[in-house]
């Protein structure tokens, strides 16, 4: 299903310009609207509205803070991030691109800086390069633009959209950074907000990889920073170390319906590898337990970070998991029988496939243990037989 704004924000959203109010959609969501993607998990709007006004119309309405928003609406297909904009108020953007924005009530696209020649090129299906430099690069940074906040809206500008030549891209961004000034770290929700846009995007790694070069990485997810100092063998990872391995995966991924990518299988691949830093070898096995220290340190990353305890409960369980669909074919079903039960199962044997494509191996492994899994599901479905296949 194609993740769209949920019915409820809408209804808000008519109701405050029924009564006068000014809304629109910015940013990412006006460019997101205009190019005809998914909504990201979060979105923003401007509005006349005060607070007031907002918590008049929206019973759930919490402030989260100035540096994210002044109201936020959580609803259960995303949470709508208020910013109170006076009239005639001046924004001040990282990048001309953001600049972009969508009047609600009007229905037109507002483009005070020009975007439309390089929307209508990302927007084309046969494009050349585009002409990035129009969208991304401006003469001077608003003094109110913050270091972080420019590394942010950075690394989502390059996992959302494909203007080209990324690295050369990403190398020029980091260029700007010493001249910005610093700010208020990004608190955890800015952070969980993050993390979530990046990996529903179609190029998570390439915004990951920014914010690892940027410095973002080790100032704030240093758990994602250290899986750049661990090799892994040639034989198996020709791809490269833990890093590398993480980033491909996502390249591996399918979407739903509308190009919608899985937040749980894509958090799941982020992290499965997490615990190799901290293993230990132990005879041939060279990150003996990775799997399962993996698991705790997913949670713990997780619940730093305030996403909810049943999606961490289910990265909890593909992490400590993710070694076993391997093995399905030759483990006996009293071992697996309980972990092929979950319903998490087949998010499980996706992060499996993803996890084999980025090594290269082929994907003879995974089909076989694929059949041994439809074995499983044929005979659990079955009265005359046990799990295993045999005759009751």
């Amino acid at each position: 299903m194609n993740r769209e704004i949920p019915r409820d924000i809408i209804s808000l959203w008519y109701a405050l310009t029924a009564r006068g109010n000014s809304l629109r959609l910015s940013g990412f969501s006006a460019i997101d609207h205009y190019l005809g993607l998914a909504v990201l998990p979060s979105f923003t709007v401007e509005t006349g509205a005060d607070i007031a006004i907002l918590a008049a119309h929206a019973e759930n309405l919490r402030f989260p803070g100035p540096d994210l928003a002044d109201g936020a609406a959580d609803s259960e297909g995303g949470t709508c991030y208020f910013r109170c904009i006076d009239e005639g108020e001046e924004e001040a953007y990282s990048f001309p691109l953001l600049s972009f924005s969508f009047d609600w009530k009007t229905k037109r696209f507002q483009d005070p800086l020009d975007q439309y020649p390089l929307l209508r090129e990302l927007r084309k299906k046969d494009q050349e390069t585009p002409s990035w430099e129009r969208g991304l690069l401006q003469p001077s940074i608003p003094a109110s633009v913050g270091r972080y906040r420019y590394i942010m809206d950075g690394a989502l500008l390059l996992a959302r959209y494909d203007f080209g030549p990324w690295e050369k891209i990403s190398r020029t961004l980091i260029q700007t950074l010493d001249s910005l000034h610093p700010e208020l770290p990004p608190g955890p929700e800015m952070q969980r907000r993050l993390l979530s846009c990046l990996l529903v995007s179609p190029f998570p790694d390439r915004g990951l990889e920014f914010l690892k070069s940027s410095g973002f990485l080790a100032d704030f997810w240093p758990e994602l920073a250290c899986l750049d100092e661990v090799d892994h063998s040639k034989e198996y990872h020709p791809e490269g170390n833990v890093w590398n391995h993480t980033l491909e995966t996502f390249q591996h991924r399918k979407t739903a319906a509308g190009g919608v990518y899985d937040l749980t299988l894509s958090l799941g691949l982020l992290l499965h590898d997490m615990g190799k830093p901290i293993s230990a070898a132990h005879g041939n096995r060279r990150f003996d337990g990775h799997a399962e220290i993996g698991a705790q340190g997913a949670l713990r990353f997780l619940e730093h970070l305030g996403f909810e305890p049943p999606l961490i409960r289910d990265i909890h369980y593909l992490v400590k998991n993710h070694m076993l669909p391997a093995a399905l074919k030759r483990l006996p079903i009293t071992k697996t029988k309980e972990i092929m039960a979950s319903p998490m199962f087949p998010t499980l044997m996706e992060l499996y496939r993803c996890d084999e494509s980025s090594s290269f191996k082929g994907l003879d492994g995974y089909y076989e243990n694929s059949a041994a899994y439809q074995s499983y599901l044929r005979n659990s479905r079955n009265p005359y037989r046990s799990a295993d296949g045999k005759k009751i």
